[in-house]
């Protein structure tokens, strides 16, 4: 059982990314309601969401520092409580102000205490099928939207959005708490050693605190190519659809182009996870980037709802495929001792590039008058990632042999 842990460690990631990143995201199904109930503003309620991803990129690096310290566990348990604080306090509120600290505020906080805390944990247990692992557990996120917004949807019509939101506060920290009892450190004896056939061969001592990791390079081009990656791409994401309506689709047809988007994503986890364990992490980032500023190119030639959804197809599968990735590559790099801060550091990083791509994407469109500018600047910025990830150099961390079979 010991040496077959890890699956346990990600299937029950898994399940806590998907009700959490599902609770959280969740809001632009609230959005009319809350606004036809209380008269708040749009932008107001929306203002929540943006409060929530700066705090979420900012508690991501505390969470995964306290991540190496105490594990995953008790970081993973803390932030259901506060998930489902945020939400009920969010359901009761009364005034915009509130509603905005509650969900920014307390919601976005919890939101980054999951992703680095369990992919450092995962990948502690993996040496063989690293890449995979990670991608299953990231699939998590890319389920929730396919799920928990329906349901919330059917709530709100059933009962009301403060209600649908107070239910979900209450189930999602009821299944969370129970799953994050199964997450547990891999022990000394069970510890990945470095990913065999890895773009990356031991070299020299793994750094052990943050003083160390951010005077290694390798850290800086690692955050450096995942913020491009989500600068690249998060503003296409944001506007397609308004592309596709101005180039005649209905409203719901423009919109069901991320429903393209998210199931391709969910291949592409598997693809690139599986891919990325046969032929190399660094190879497939390179790899996927470079395919997704072809594909956002792309975006300038079409027209037609059929061709809106080929490019979704293609960049749901590259985008979705190659998250997960930076992690397994920056466990190669740090090794295990200080996965929490290392991950956490580049989520934040890729936070700030997703906040770039839909205001950018929006000045671009003010001042041009069409979206042509917007796909060109944002496939210059993918290869640009792509070029800056052909800097990682071969060789960084210096671990121990694993002394037992590994996952």
């Amino acid at each position: 059982m010991e040496r077959h842990y890890g699956w346990v460690i990600v299937a029950a990631g898994a399940v806590i990314t998907c009700l959490a990143m599902g609770a959280m995201f969740a809001l632009p199904v609230y959005l009319q309601p809350i606004a036809d109930e209380t008269g708040w503003t749009r932008a107001g309620i929306s203002g929540a969401m943006t409060i929530g991803f700066v705090v979420m990129g900012v508690a991501g690096f505390l969470w995964g520092t306290l991540t190496d310290r105490i594990g995953a566990r008790p970081v993973v348990l803390i932030a259901a409580v506060m998930l489902g604080l945020g939400l009920f306090v969010a359901s009761r509120a009364t005034s915009l102000l509130v509603f905005q600290i509650a969900y920014g505020g307390l919601v976005g906080a919890s939101g980054g205490a999951f992703f680095a805390p369990l992919i450092a944990t995962t990948l502690g247990w993996f040496d063989k099928n690293r890449s995979l692992a990670v991608s299953l557990v990231s699939l998590g996120g890319g389920i929730a939207p396919m799920v928990i917004t329906p349901l919330a949807t059917v709530l709100i019509g059933a009962i009301g959005w403060r209600d649908a939101m107070m239910y979900t506060a209450v189930a999602a920290t009821a299944l969370i708490v129970p799953a994050a009892f199964l997450i547990r450190r891999a022990t000394a004896a069970s510890m990945a050693a470095p990913t065999p056939g890895s773009d990356v061969a031991p070299a020299e001592p793994a750094p052990t605190n943050m003083a160390a990791i951010f005077r290694k390079p390798q850290f800086f081009i690692l955050a450096g190519v995942f913020f491009l990656c989500c600068a690249a791409h998060s503003g296409p994401i944001f506007h397609t659809v308004s592309y596709a309506m101005l180039c005649g689709a209905s409203a719901l047809a423009a919109a069901s182009i991320y429903s393209v988007e998210g199931v391709a994503g969910l291949f592409g986890r598997l693809i690139f996870g599986v891919l990325a364990d046969k032929i190399g992490v660094k190879r497939v980032i390179v790899g996927g980037l470079a395919l997704q500023s072809v594909g956002i190119y792309c975006y300038i030639y079409v027209g037609e709802l059929q061709q809106f959804y080929m490019l979704a197809a293609v960049l749901g599968m590259v985008y979705g495929g190659v998250m997960p990735l930076y992690s397994v590559l920056a466990r190669d790099y740090f090794g295990p001792n200080v996965m929490g801060t290392v991950l956490g550091g580049i989520t934040m990083t890729s936070s700030i590039g997703m906040a770039f791509g839909p205001v950018g994407g929006g000045w671009l469109f003010d001042t041009f008058g069409d979206y042509h500018w917007l796909y060109v600047a944002s496939a210059a910025v993918g290869l640009a990632g792509a070029a800056l990830a052909l800097a990682f150099p071969p060789k960084s961390v210096d671990e121990p042999p694993a002394e037992a079979v590994p996952a």
